[in-house]
């Protein structure tokens, strides 16, 4: 009788029994899931706080290894260990590549000193996990994709900081800094976003919007070369290597760097025309369909099933260079042959004339390497259009129907 009086007295206790139970079942199960990989470090509860215990280097004597404990300043609670994994991942990162230093993890240092720590040190820490997240993509891809769609964002958000603590207003700031509409600019929000998650930053809730300008203005009026123009101007370029070049890339909407990674053994005279896109692209493999399927004929690209060395003589080797810096090669010639267009322009007017003969969207995202909304962001203009289209077409030829149907036609027609 006294026991349940207890209970019913004393709820709060029973509460906190619960949740450290749940956290000491955490903990476990973290630790095991080491132990599976082969990782010496733990997870332990001290009292009420966190801590890591395992073989770590001696301070003076960084090659030297012994048993030792950090503490992390944290409260042994569901909060505290979400945030230790996050820690755990940072700690087993610098100890692989041999970038662990004691004064950055010194016993006393609390969870805000953590917090608080400079913004370079920060993104070292976020681009040790970058590149340690995927081991089925090649380092040379993380590279380039470091080099060109975070490095430059995050260099423009630490000047915008500067030595301030970062809130979500410089992340906008940031974001801002770039013109709308812009690629950069939804690049710069795609970046931003990712680095925010990973300091546990909330974002505005219209961060998509301000980001997402990039397809819906830029290119929904711009003017793209039409079938007869793109023909014209491959006239414009006297070598014929990169000739085959601009073929492809119009007759298949390849991007810049696609031209090179692709499997055309499918050109032969009696093969069926559909390109293989190799997995080592920005988007791994797809198929493509040619149109117009008669371009094939038209830019000669036959040869390339017939000769491995019709395309221009430039290394691909990714392990000495990158997808981008083979793709700026493409826009460099472009220029050095002053042609009218930009490279891009040849994959646009792929995508429009898909629109135009009225392939599913689905399938046209698919051929091209991205997602569906980006396609329909991209393209939503002409997208919009041809099913306005459509649908006055169908309602156009319900009309005529009911018309041809109608008694008065009959009689004029001598039916019934």
């Amino acid at each position: 009788m006294s026991f349940c009086y207890k209970r019913e007295r004393n709820p709060s206790r029973q509460h906190l029994i619960l949740i450290y139970m749940e956290a000491v079942k955490e903990i476990e199960d973290i630790n095991k899931g080491l132990i599976e990989k082969g990782i010496k470090i733990r997870l332990e509860k001290r009292g009420s706080s966190l801590n890591f215990r395992g073989p770590l280097p001696i301070s003076d004597e960084p090659k030297e290894i012994k048993d030792q404990r950090i503490s992390l300043g944290l409260n042994a609670n569901k909060e505290g260990i979400s945030k230790a994994k996050k820690l755990l991942e940072l700690l087993l990162l610098q100890l692989h590549h041999g970038q662990f230093n004691w004064k950055n993890w010194k016993s006393n240092k609390s969870r805000k000193e953590i917090k608080n720590q400079s913004l370079i040190k920060k993104i070292d820490d976020f681009k040790l996990v970058f590149f340690n997240q995927s081991q089925s993509i090649l380092q040379s891809s993380k590279k380039s994709t470091w080099d060109y769609a975070y490095k430059p964002y995050l260099r423009r958000l630490q000047e915008i900081s500067g030595s301030k603590e970062l809130n979500s207003d410089m992340f906008c700031q940031t974001l801002k800094s770039y013109r709308e509409s812009s690629r950069s600019r939804q690049q710069c929000a795609s970046t931003l976003n990712v680095f925010a998650k990973y300091l546990n930053l909330d974002l505005p809730s219209n961060w998509k919007a301000l980001g997402s300008g990039y397809g819906l203005k830029k290119y929904n009026f711009r003017e793209l070369p039409n079938d007869e123009l793109i023909k014209e101007i491959s006239e414009l370029i006297p070598n014929h290597k990169w000739k085959l070049v601009y073929g492809l890339m119009a007759t298949y909407g390849l991007r810049n760097h696609e031209v090179f990674f692709s499997d055309y053994s499918s050109l032969l005279i009696n093969g069926d025309h559909i390109l293989r896109v190799l997995p080592t692209t920005k988007t791994g493999e797809h198929q493509v369909w040619p149109f117009h399927p008669e371009w094939v004929d038209f830019f000669g690209l036959s040869e390339l099933a017939e000769d491995k060395n019709s395309l221009p003589n430039i290394n691909i080797d990714l392990n000495e260079t990158t997808l981008q810096q083979v793709g700026r090669r493409v826009s460099e010639q472009f220029k050095r042959y002053n042609l009218p267009i930009k490279p891009y322009d040849l994959r646009h007017a792929w995508a429009i004339r898909t629109v135009h003969i009225g392939l599913p969207d689905t399938v046209s995202a698919r051929m091209m390497g991205h997602s569906v909304s980006i396609h329909n962001r991209t393209y939503h203009h002409w997208i919009t259009r041809r099913d306005q289209q459509q649908a006055v077409d169908t309602a156009l030829s319900r009309k005529n129907l009911i018309t041809l149907n109608s008694p008065k036609t009959n009689k004029l027609l001598n039916i019934g």
